[in-house]
């Protein structure tokens, strides 16, 4: 079954997660949400009598907020016997799947800066064999370079297997 083309409601059985969004991916939106908030706080003191308007003007930069929020809870990077796949989205039409199958992956890398270093959360990257694009390129991912070291192993396993069932044929 071929998963890159069929939209989930989530992880197939069998499937090993490998990484969700760090808390580093939340740090923008709860910035915004800051902002909001204490300009919607200011608004409702300095000007009393508008108050409900305020409120109606915070609700929905807080409601949006909110969506990012559920949105990058929603990211999961696993690998399944067909290949390595991230899945997300929250509403039915935003769900979905997209990746590499296994015979088409060259290899994953993880981007490393001082940052990165510190809060332990990389941008992961999956290189298609053929064509040297990045088929998954996800930022703020928990424990990337752990995840690339896993990916590459089980690449690396998954092609020694091929190659000896393919001489055990001969």
């Amino acid at each position: 079954m071929d998963q890159s083309q069929d939209n989930l409601s989530g992880m197939p059985q069998g499937a090993i997660q490998l990484s969700r969004k760090s808390w580093t991916a939340y740090v923008g939106p709860l910035l915004r949400l800051l902002v909001v908030v204490v300009l919607a706080v200011a608004g409702m003191y300095w000007q009393a009598p508008y108050w409900p308007v305020f409120a109606m003007v915070l609700l929905i930069p807080v409601c949006l907020i909110g969506y990012q929020f559920w949105l990058l809870s929603s990211y999961r990077l696993y690998y399944d016997e067909v290949g390595v796949w991230v899945y997300s989205g929250v509403l039915p039409w935003k769900r979905g799947v997209s990746g590499v199958k296994w015979r088409d992956l060259d290899e994953a890398i993880f981007v490393n800066s001082f940052l990165s270093w510190v809060t332990s959360s990389y941008t992961i990257q999956l290189r298609h064999r053929f064509t040297k694009a990045i088929e998954i390129s996800e930022s703020s991912m928990a424990q990337g370079k752990q995840v690339a070291i896993a990916v590459n192993q089980e690449q690396r396993k998954r092609l020694s297997s091929a190659e000896d069932r393919r001489v055990g044929a001969e």
